[in-house]
């Protein structure tokens, strides 16, 4: 798995309008080409009048599974440009589509490129670009006596926490970065002594500085 990787937080839209032309610019983030799809054909059924629904996505760990739709508009002038953005911001696991209403002016090939690159920019900024952080859950678990000490410790070293649950004994949910857990699990167990019970959890990704 990826340690980061740059995406966006979640569905968004927002309209511009070039010459009359209304372009709209959607972008969501998506897990498999699948749901990139299916985004696209929900659009394109939500506009079913409109000119073009020109899309593109990104998706999979290697961007193994790129794909660019003109829609009917000229070779190369609008899901080319609309990918090249997705790639140029380095994003992944990201689908947009670019909805246009012909306001009546033509705008050559160029003037194409920059009106679906600018629909497709407008989508991910009202989206919102993000970096996912790949964090490994180590639960660590001590008798109350620690708890002060524990909890100081974590909040000097800037550990991300899930959590902590306060039973017979407190477990601290603390989530590393996963590069890092192995060290992590070193530096508490001399910490408490080897007093601590840990247990190492799961993968998650989290939004880096949140």
């Amino acid at each position: 798995m990826l340690t980061r990787y740059r995406t966006i937080r979640g569905e968004a839209s927002k309209e511009i309008v070039i010459k009359k032309s209304r372009f709209i610019g959607y972008a969501k983030p998506v897990e498999s080409e699948e749901e990139a799809v299916a985004f696209i054909d929900e659009i394109k059924r939500l506009h079913r009048t409109a000119t073009h629904n020109c899309s593109a996505y990104v998706v999979g760990e290697r961007d193994q599974h790129q794909k660019a739709s003109d829609d009917g508009e000229p070779s190369g002038t609008a899901g080319k440009p609309i990918l090249e953005v997705i790639k140029n911001k380095g994003l992944k696991n990201v689908v947009v589509v670019v909805t246009r209403y012909f306001g009546g002016i033509m705008l050559g090939a160029g003037g194409l490129v920059r009106a679906y690159t600018d629909g497709a920019v407008a989508g991910i900024e009202a989206a919102g670009e993000i970096e996912m952080v790949l964090h490994r859950e180590v639960f660590v678990e001590v008798d109350y006596t620690w708890y002060g000490k524990l909890e100081n410790e974590l909040h000097g070293r800037g550990t991300r926490l899930g959590g902590t649950e306060f039973t017979d004994s407190v477990t601290v949910l603390c989530l590393p970065e996963a590069p890092d857990a192995e060290a992590f699990v070193a530096w508490m167990t001399d910490l408490t002594q080897g007093q601590a019970r840990i247990t190492a959890g799961e993968e998650r990704y989290y939004i880096d500085g949140e």
